[in-house]
C-alpha cells in the first residue's frame, strides 16, 4: 500500500498543484505564440528570476542575414594552360634553277699562269662564237681587246693587274651585254726571291764594292761585286751600305736586300768588314 502511495504522489501528486501545472501548459499551448524580436527583448530583473522557470521561457527570435563578401578578384582554382606549340613544317629545299649556258664558250688561256710584279703581257683567250663587240674582263676590269677570229682574241694585260698574287676571273662579255661567256681562272703566282742575307760591306776609295752575303740554306758566305750572277738568276746591280738591290734575270723582277746585322752575333766571317780607307791599307 505505501508503495502504491508514493507511486500516486509521484506521478498524479494531492491537491490542485497538477490541475494547476497542466491548466498552465494548456494555457500556453493555447495562447498564440509571439516571437520578438532581440532588439525588443528587456532584460529580467532579480525578481522575475524567483518565479516559474516555466514562465521565464521566452522563444527568441534571431534576425541574421548574409555578410557582404565582395567578389573574388580572380579564381584560384583557374591557371594558365600554355598553348600547344604549333606543329613544325618540314623543311622543304627549293629546287635550285639551273644556270642558263652562255652563248659564247671561253675555252683557255695562254698563258694560264703569270708570276704577280711581272710587266704588261698578252693574254691569248680560245674558244667559239667570238665576235669583234666582245672584250675580255679581268675580275671585272674591261682590257684592251683585239678580235683575231671567232675562235680567238688577244688581250694587254697591264702590270698592275698582277701586281699581288692570288687567282684571277677571266671572262668575255659584249658592251650591252646580250653575249656573254663562261669565267676561266687566271693564276698569279709570287715570284721567287734570292735566298741570302746581306750582312756586309768592303769599300775602296775607288768606289769599287764588295758585298758580303750569307746563304740562307746553306750558311754559305759569298762575296759578291756589281754584274755578279747570285744562283744563277738574280743579277747584282747596286751595292750600298744600307741596302743590296738584284734583278731576276728571267723575270725582270727587281729585289731589295736590306742590311742585316744579324753577323755581328755569328760568326766572325759573318761580321761587316769595316771601309778601306786607302789602298795600302787594302794591301
Amino acid at each position: 500500500m505505501l508503495a502504491l502511495v508514493l507511486l500516486w504522489w509521484t506521478f498524479v501528486g494531492f491537491g490542485t498543484s497538477g490541475s494547476k501545472v497542466s491548466s498552465t501548459a494548456e494555457n500556453s499551448s493555447k495562447a498564440p505564440l509571439s516571437r520578438p524580436t532581440l532588439s525588443k527583448a528587456q532584460p529580467q530583473s532579480p525578481v522575475e528570476l524567483k518565479g516559474d522557470l516555466l514562465d521565464q521561457l521566452r522563444p527568441i527570435d534571431y534576425v541574421y542575414s548574409l555578410p557582404n563578401v565582395p567578389e573574388a578578384k580572380r579564381n584560384i582554382f583557374v591557371y594558365y594552360e600554355p598553348p600547344p606549340p604549333p606543329p613544325v613544317k618540314p623543311s622543304v629545299t627549293p629546287t635550285p634553277t639551273p644556270t642558263p649556258t652562255p652563248p659564247v664558250l671561253l675555252a683557255s688561256l695562254s698563258p694560264s699562269n703569270v708570276f704577280a710584279r711581272t710587266s704588261d703581257f698578252t693574254l691569248e683567250v680560245a674558244g667559239d662564237k667570238f665576235t669583234p663587240q666582245m672584250k675580255v674582263l679581268i675580275d671585272n676590269s674591261v682590257m684592251a681587246t683585239r678580235y683575231i677570229s671567232p675562235q680567238q682574241l688577244s688581250a694587254t694585260v697591264p702590270a698592275v693587274v698582277i701586281a699581288n698574287p692570288g687567282g684571277r676571273q677571266v671572262m668575255l662579255r659584249s658592251a650591252d651585254g646580250m653575249l656573254y661567256s663562261n669565267s676561266v681562272a687566271l693564276s698569279v703566282a709570287a715570284p721567287p726571291i734570292p735566298n741570302f742575307t746581306y750582312v756586309g760591306i768592303i769599300g775602296t776609295h775607288r768606289h769599287i764594292d764588295t758585298a758580303i752575303l750569307q746563304d740562307k740554306a746553306s750558311k754559305e758566305i759569298l762575296n759578291v761585286q756589281r754584274g755578279d750572277l747570285l744562283g744563277g738568276r738574280f743579277r747584282v746591280t747596286s751595292i750600298s751600305e744600307k741596302e743590296l738591290i738584284v734583278v731576276d734575270s728571267n723575270l725582270k723582277i727587281k729585289h731589295t736586300l736590306a742590311y742585316s746585322t744579324q753577323g755581328e752575333r755569328g760568326n766572325p766571317l759573318q761580321r761587316p768588314t769595316p771601309r778601306v780607307e786607302g789602298e795600302d791599307d787594302e794591301l
